[in-house]
């Protein structure tokens, strides 16, 4: 990548790729921008593309459905299993079910591969009428993907917010089981900020703008957060949360237009990583362990890779957790992109181990990705 575009690449931190121990929790977090692409469509019978004769038999012959562009289960597997793999914007219908059938057999162990750690599937999908809408309401939408040992062994219960209708938050809580502590895990899709309106989701009426509505969302998150922390939860927020944080978080600068904007920028960072006042003070793991590099999650298509990008995406934890984190960051690369807009993002903790200090690695390549040790 020439230098006009970004600075020039340096080496790469090589990713840990060895299963998790008894004592980590290995959490992934992806906006992939439509599930579709990642699941086999279901079996027709030819006989369904045919008027069946009413003398004649019909024949039962299924023809082979097309294979997926991308597979879930492959990413599961190139990154060792990790416990949780929460998925952004799967745009699902709230009453396709089929399509969640699919998802969970995506997932699941396969009988080739008996040995392999098996897969639940949890959504939560848009049932506002009034402001998730769109393409037959395949939009938004979360998918929490649990491995089925973890939720069993730490006791696992997942719930939506009851001050969300569209869909952009389930909330994963374990009981701290086996010398764990207990854990509050949200997918996040975080609202977009824009002039458009919101109405309320129960009559209808126009409530103010997007801009308004994210502000709003922010406010109910911090309040519950701080709740759960009350009541003694190490609570981690994963997933897109529709803003970059400053200057580094940009390429090639921030976005600073509207205005707006950036008020909705100063009211996250001021509520999540303020230690003042009203701030929670909570550990944005990417730059507690990778400090100043430039590095980024979300690569429009249809523009040269690098070229523009925001670190939109995040993993974000409890102060009472960060002395735990060993690992964190993205897989910036076209091949982790796939057929999303947005790289995943990840974060370790070792129950079982506490840091004595913040590990630092600069690196300042936008259109870099890290070296997997797969």
């Amino acid at each position: 990548m020439s230098t006009e575009i970004s600075p020039p690449p340096v080496k790469r931190r090589r990713l840990d790729s060895s299963p998790p121990s008894n004592t980590t929790l290995r959490v992934y977090a992806w906006n992939i921008n439509g599930i579709a692409p990642f699941l086999q469509a279901p079996q027709k019978q030819i006989t369904s593309f045919f008027t069946p004769s009413p003398t004649k038999s019909t024949i039962s012959v299924s023809e082979p459905p097309p294979p997926p562009r991308a597979s879930l289960r492959d990413f599961l597997r190139r990154h060792s299993f990790p416990h949780l793999l929460l998925l952004q914007e799967v745009k699902i219908a709230p009453t396709d079910t089929t399509t969640q059938t699919l998802v969970q057999r995506a997932v699941a162990t396969l009988h080739s591969s008996p040995n392999e750690p098996d897969y639940l599937a949890f959504f939560t999908l848009p049932t506002d009428k009034f402001n998730a809408t769109g393409f037959g309401r395949k939009v938004y939408g979360v998918c929490s993907l649990i491995r089925r040992d973890f939720f069993t062994s730490q006791g696992v219960t997942v719930r939506n917010v009851d001050w969300d209708a569209e869909g952009r938050f389930s909330v994963i809580e374990t009981e701290g089981r086996e010398g764990w502590p207990r854990l509050s895990i949200w997918n996040v899709y975080a609202v977009n900020g824009t002039e458009f309106e919101y109405r309320d989701p129960d009559t209808g009426e126009v409530r103010g703008t997007r801009h308004g509505r994210k502000l709003e969302v922010q406010r109910l998150m911090r309040g519950e957060v701080e709740r759960l922390e009350a009541e003694g939860y190490g609570v981690v927020l994963a997933g897109d949360m529709n803003i970059a944080r400053d200057g580094r978080d940009g390429w090639p600068g921030l976005r600073t237009r509207p205005a707006q904007h950036m008020r909705n920028r100063r009211d996250f960072v001021e509520k999540f990583f303020g230690d003042g006042e009203g701030g929670l003070g909570m550990c944005d793991t990417f730059r507690e362990m990778e400090g100043e590099a430039r590095r980024y999650t979300y690569y429009p298509r249809g523009v040269k890779w690098g070229e523009s990008c925001d670190r939109v995406d995040y993993a974000i934890c409890s102060k009472a957790l960060k002395g735990a984190l060993t690992e964190a960051g993205m897989l910036n690369s076209e091949q982790e992109r796939g057929p999303s807009d947005h790289v995943p993002v990840f974060a370790t903790f070792d129950f079982g181990h506490s840091r004595g200090g913040s590990k630092k690695i600069k690196q300042d390549d936008p259109g870099g990705g890290m070296e997997n040790s797969e």
